[in-house]
């Protein structure tokens, strides 16, 4: 694959002066730690990082060796599941005889544009409504690129059948949700580059609730304290830790074997397993430029330990809108900020680190706004494939035959 420089150096040229600073920073430090072969943990939000092809790109970085496990959303796991972006029409719900208080906001019904042998080899696992189909072929609407596997028919709703299906699995083989989904994911996705290069790939906690009965489903596949445990071992492994678009990351800054700023005293107290942040290196690429300004109060003037420390609010004093994981980012000595749009950042990131490292790429992402970046979203489209049932089916025979 061909990848644009002069594009990527311009979204670097793009981004302020303390970006850039703190951009080269986190390449110097994910470069380092890959040298003397340490780890690189990424935790992902939802949105933005599968329409801006970022979890592609890190499962292109998994595949390459820089990036050695995920934690992410139940909505990132839905969305890989249905190939992670998918071509939709959107049509009038009413029109199409559906009572609007149960259709979603905007009286809209949507509808997977997909090749008819995928559509055949779904007739295989489910009964599909070829009248639905018919009319939806007929109806009014507009085609737009989503996050794949949501509310169109019939992708959404096999999404949800499926998810019941391998939750039985996970009961039976003591494995988290994720796990067997990748077994029938696409290598390109995340959760499929896990499965088959048995990297950790692992929903948050606070990120179980989204993407229907894959969340719960998710949530259901095993018990909490074992899902807190595996994370924690995940984010102990790390050097380099990179928050990509994620709001919600208490395991990362509240864990609960976590001593540094978390809850770890007390599981050390009562004899469990933990570990520390210290001297690791947190990256946090966010738009939200109150992240900086948060991390600039305590390296300027430690005002944020000293309302900690003195039980005063911090919002109130630092006047800006403390999120938690924003005011544990921010005391963290090794913290890295890095302000500016993910869909720019992360090709630029990945670009220096494997440059650095002398590993070729063959997949990047492009922020999607560019040319470059609607063309990575088609090609995502059209390659990027559902989860493949049968290929799950036949993995867990396999889990069968050992028992």
């Amino acid at each position: 694959m061909t990848i644009n420089e002069q594009l990527l150096n311009e979204f670097y040229e793009g981004l302020d002066e303390r970006s850039r600073e703190a951009l080269d920073q986190a390449a110097e430090k994910m470069t380092a730690a890959k040298k003397r072969g340490g780890k690189i943990v990424v935790a992902t939000g939802s949105g933005p990082n599968i329409h801006e092809g970022v979890t592609t790109l890190i499962a292109e970085l998994m595949d390459k060796g820089i990036v050695d496990g995920v934690t992410t959303s139940s909505a990132v796991v839905g969305h890989e599941m249905g190939g992670a972006l998918d071509l939709v029409k959107m049509c009038k719900a009413s029109a199409l005889g559906f009572d609007e208080r149960y259709m979603p906001r905007g009286d809209v019904f949507e509808f997977t544009q997909m090749p008819e042998e995928l559509l055949a080899a779904l007739r295989n696992e489910m009964v599909l409504d070829d009248d639905l189909l018919a009319r939806g072929e007929k109806a009014e609407g507009r085609l737009v690129i989503k996050a794949a596997g949501n509310m169109a028919y019939p992708v959404g709703l096999r999404n949800e059948n499926l998810a019941g299906e391998i939750l039985v699995f996970c009961r039976t083989l003591g494995l988290p949700f994720e796990t067997v989904a990748g077994w029938g994911a696409d290598r390109r996705t995340m959760i499929g580059m896990g499965a088959e290069k048995n990297i950790p790939v692992l929903v948050s906690i606070p990120q179980l609730v989204g993407s229907g009965h894959i969340g719960m489903a998710i949530g259901d596949s095993i018990p909490v304290f074992e899902r807190s445990k595996r994370i924690a071992a995940m984010l102990a492994s790390a050097d380099v830790i990179i928050e990509s678009a994620v709001v919600l990351s208490q395991e990362i800054h509240d864990g609960p074997f976590e001593c540094y700023t978390g809850h770890g005293i007390w599981s050390w107290w009562k004899g469990y397993p933990t570990y520390s942040l210290k001297d690791k290196t947190l990256v946090r690429i966010d738009l939200d430029e109150n992240l900086r300004k948060a991390r600039d109060l305590e390296t300027g003037s430690s005002l944020i330990q000293e309302a900690i420390n003195r039980g005063l609010p911090k919002t109130k004093i630092s006047k800006i809108p403390f999120r938690m994981e924003m005011s544990a980012f921010a005391r963290h000595e090794g913290s890295i900020p890095v302000i500016g749009d993910i869909g720019q950042v992360w090709p630029v990131l990945a670009w220096k680190v494997a440059g650095a490292l002398g590993i070729p790429l063959d997949f990047m992402s492009y922020a999607q706004h560019t040319p470059e970046g609607k063309a990575m979203r088609e090609w995502i489209v059209k390659e990027v494939k559902p989860v493949d049932r049968e290929k799950i089916l036949a993995r867990a025979r396999n889990c069968g035959a050992s028992l």
